[in-house]
């Protein structure tokens, strides 16, 4: 099947987000014993974002910033270095005790030892991210968008960043603008705000073109029974993923495509690594293969951008699944939790594991 795109868009891909810092130690070392820490800007969205930023496509970051801020000068500096256009309010510190960009600090682990991530949110200046800072009929009409990605972490940060999802997926649809959904469940997102969160995730799935999302997101975020979560095995539980994926078309039959990675963890640097998607009637199944890991952050959000690029070219679906598994891959033998991906070849030539040296 072929996804058609409004034309003479300006953007290719438009990502909501709220940016931050990642931290993490030298040479695989735990936070806790270590005095020097690799520090870059990321998010979740953006990770997406980059293997179509990185590849050539035009992209554009909504989000918010604090007003002066040496990090926020970090952050839009990077950005431009991931060939991004961006927009979004300059918010007032407030004083010490005020908004700030949030900060994650993570463990990558190193073989038995596994990674640990500790989100530090506390007055996260992306939790006031509001649609009125936003002129949505001149990025949706006037510049065109061709794909929205929208992740579950920004649908679920705060009151205001549900609603601006919301009212973005609502303009989206209103103007032609494809949607993807990454659902992204966190459970600490969710904490006593169920019935909330249940009625935007499902507006949002509902007008979506492309769901993405593993076993625990697609039955904590929208109900869908499926098979348990992690484990061995995973190339055996390909007909209960399948079976779930069933249940989320059922559900949401405006969506087209309909994706999951598979991710079976030996050691911390070695996965097994696989997915499964839907298009249409069809299915295209990538069963675990084996991949070393440097860091294993960003290697799904590295998937739904190697897919969504796939997809934004007009390539053969089975392409879509077998590009997004070999960014996925490349994120993961990155020090940043997204990929920068050199060119198409570079993706393809993990994707036929061939890592010989190119002179």
């Amino acid at each position: 099947m072929n996804i058609e795109f409004k034309k003479d868009c300006r953007y290719a891909l438009l990502v909501p987000t709220s940016m931050g810092l990642r931290m993490t130690p030298s040479n695989g070392q735990p936070v806790h014993s270590s005095s020097n820490f690799y520090v870059h800007a990321t998010s979740a969205e953006t990770n997406v974002a980059s293997v179509s930023s990185f590849l050539g496509l035009p992209v554009k970051v909504l989000t918010a910033f604090v007003k002066g801020s040496p990090v926020a000068r970090l952050i839009k500096d990077n950005l431009r270095s991931r060939h991004m256009d961006f927009e979004g309010p300059e918010v007032d510190q407030g004083g010490p005790w005020g908004y700030r960009h949030q900060i994650n600090i993570a463990d990558s682990g190193y073989g038995t030892r596994g990674p640990r991530v500790w989100n530090d949110r506390a007055g996260e200046v992306g939790r006031t991210l509001n649609v009125k800072d936003f002129d949505l009929d001149r990025i949706f009409d006037q510049e065109g968008v061709q794909v929205m990605h929208v992740s579950g972490l920004i649908a679920a940060l705060s009151p205001d960043t549900g609603q601006f999802c919301l009212e973005l997926a609502r303009a989206a649809k209103k103007y032609g603008t494809r949607i993807s959904f990454d659902l992204n469940y966190r459970a600490s997102f969710w904490k006593d705000r169920k019935n909330e969160l249940d009625n935007i995730f499902a507006e949002i799935a509902g007008v979506s073109d492309i769901l993405v999302g593993n076993e625990e997101d697609f039955q904590l975020c929208l109900g869908i029974e499926g098979p348990e979560a992690g484990g061995k095995g995973l190339g055996d539980k390909i007909d209960s993923f399948k079976g779930m994926i069933n249940n989320v078309k059922k559900a949401y039959p405006n969506a087209s495509v309909f994706a999951t990675t598979l991710r079976e963890v030996v050691s911390t640097n070695l996965h097994m690594w696989g997915a499964i998607m839907s298009e249409g009637d069809n299915w295209h199944i990538v069963q675990p293969r084996e991949i070393v890991v440097l860091d294993r952050i960003g290697g799904g959000d590295g998937f739904v951008g190697g897919m969504l690029y796939a997809i934004l070219q007009g390539w053969d679906p089975e392409k879509w699944i077998q590009f997004g598994w070999a960014t996925g891959a490349l994120a993961t033998t990155q020090l940043t939790d997204y990929g920068q991906p050199a060119d198409e070849e570079q993706v393809w030539s993990i994707w036929a594991g061939n890592a010989r040296v190119q002179r």
